[in-house]
């Protein structure tokens, strides 16, 4: 019983955690509504694109960091809270998992969030410092080759969905990659508005430099990041 009160408690605070919305806060605070800028996600690449860039890796950081606290601080907390001494691997993963599920589906804004890469990132390097890295990788060649923030995510999801079995197999048992597995396809799935205008060759890529005025030579019509 106390066993279970632990995962309960642990589970609805990293739900709450994650479901705070910085990104729709932190551009409230400069008068505006996220939602209804760029894409109308809460994440940092939309804050990060319509409000500023020092506003966008803010609401990054804050992100990354739900998740973290998420497998490190929550089961800790929810074992001391309910006197038990339940914070293991197990209540570490699932208490990461209602974290990026809270940051997707946050309850403050009618159960619409972000796409949780951040969070994930975030619950990944709490859990998996070497998938975090494999992933950041293939993200940042993927990125630098296509200046496409999506096509990097997904392509960063797909790396770690597949990193994580020889890194973890047989320490932890097939469970625990497979969570990580589950999580890496949920971030693609959050990503599927991203693949139909990636389709249908509307998807925006990221610019090094300012955006040219219209009508100037080599202008693009491109939403810059």
């Amino acid at each position: 019983m106390t066993s279970a009160l632990s995962w309960l408690t642990g589970g609805l605070l990293a739900y709450l955690l994650g479901s705070i919305p910085f990104g729709f806060l932190i551009a409230k605070s400069q008068g505006k509504d996220i939602r209804t800028l760029g894409s109308g996600n809460i994440g940092a690449t939309n804050v990060f694109r319509t409000i500023s860039k020092p506003l966008g890796i803010l609401t990054f950081a804050l992100d990354f960091f739900k998740g973290f606290c998420g497998v490190q601080l929550i089961p800790l907390l929810a074992a001391d809270l309910t006197g038990t001494s339940c914070a293991n691997m197990g209540l570490s993963v699932f208490c990461g998992a209602m974290t990026v599920i809270g940051h997707n589906w946050t309850c403050f804004l009618g159960f619409k969030g972000g796409k949780g890469i951040a969070t994930s990132a975030g619950l990944l390097l709490g859990l998996s410092p070497a998938g975090v890295g494999i992933a950041f990788a293939v993200w940042l060649v993927v990125f630098l080759g296509t200046r496409y923030v999506s096509v990097a995510s997904i392509a960063a999801a797909v790396a770690l969905g597949i990193a994580v079995w020889p890194l973890h197999l047989k320490a932890q048992g097939a469970w625990f990659p497979a969570v990580l597995t589950l999580l890496a396809l949920l971030a693609i799935w959050k990503h599927r508005s991203n693949i139909a205008r990636l389709r249908a060759g509307t998807e925006s890529r990221f610019s090094f430099g300012k955006k040219k005025a219209a009508g100037a030579p080599g202008a693009r019509n491109e939403k810059i990041l």
